[in-house]
C-alpha cells in the first residue's frame, strides 16, 4: 500500500490536477527524455566507441609486424641530455624492408648498446617505423575505456542540458510567483483582523 502511495507522489505531475502548472508537465517531460538520453544514447554511445576502438585496435595488430633491425651507431651508456626517456635515445637503424630494400631511419633504443646490436623493430603496412600495436589484453582496455568515456560524456551532456532547462523552468516559476504576488498582495495588506 505505501509503494503504491511513493508511486503517485512521484508520477504527480502526469496526473491532471488543480494544482498542476504547464511547467510542472514541461518538467516531467524534461525529466523523462534526460532519462531516455542517457540510458539509451550513454548505452548507443559507448557501445558505438567501444566497437570502433576495438576495430582500430584489430587493424593495428593486423597491419604491424615485427622485423628486426641493426644498430649502426653505437649508444653510450651513459647519456647527457633530455632527448631520450627512461634511458632510451634516439639512434639509426637498418632494416630490410619487405619489397627487400634497405632502409634507415631513428627509433629509440637502450643505452649502453653498440653497433651492429639486433633490436627489434614495428613496421606498418608499407614497411615505415611505428609503434608496436596493443596486445588483446591492451585493446580490451583500452576498448572498455573508451566506450565507458563515450557513455558518461553523453549522460554528463544530457543531464547538464536537463539542470539548464529545469533551471530555467524554475526561474519562470519565481517569476510567475513574483507577479501574482505584486497582484495579490494589495488586497491582503488592507485587511485588519
Amino acid at each position: 500500500m505505501k509503494g503504491d502511495r511513493d508511486g503517485r507522489r512521484r508520477l504527480w505531475r502526469w496526473r491532471n490536477n488543480a494544482l498542476r502548472r504547464r511547467d510542472d508537465l514541461i518538467e516531467a517531460w524534461i525529466v523523462l527524455a534526460v532519462w531516455a538520453v542517457v540510458v539509451v544514447g550513454g548505452t548507443v554511445a559507448g557501445l558505438v566507441s567501444a566497437h570502433a576502438a576495438d576495430d582500430v585496435f584489430s587493424r593495428q595488430r593486423a597491419e604491424r609486424h615485427s622485423t628486426r633491425a641493426v644498430l649502426i651507431t653505437t649508444v653510450p651508456a651513459a647519456v647527457s641530455g633530455v632527448e631520450g626517456a627512461h634511458n632510451r635515445v634516439a639512434a639509426e637503424i637498418r632494416w630490410t624492408a619487405d619489397d627487400g630494400s634497405a632502409r634507415t631511419d631513428k627509433t629509440l633504443v637502450e643505452t649502453g648498446q653498440k653497433a651492429g646490436t639486433k633490436i627489434a623493430v614495428w613496421l606498418d603496412a608499407r614497411s615505415e617505423l611505428t609503434t608496436e600495436p596493443p596486445s588483446r589484453t591492451e585493446a580490451a582496455y583500452g576498448t572498455a575505456l573508451l566506450g565507458t568515456a563515450a557513455a558518461l560524456t553523453v549522460t554528463g551532456m544530457a543531464t547538464g542540458a536537463g539542470a539548464l532547462a529545469r533551471r530555467r523552468l524554475d526561474r519562470r516559476r519565481i517569476d510567475q510567483w513574483g507577479t501574482e504576488w505584486k497582484r495579490m498582495e494589495p488586497q491582503w495588506r488592507h485587511r485588519t483582523g
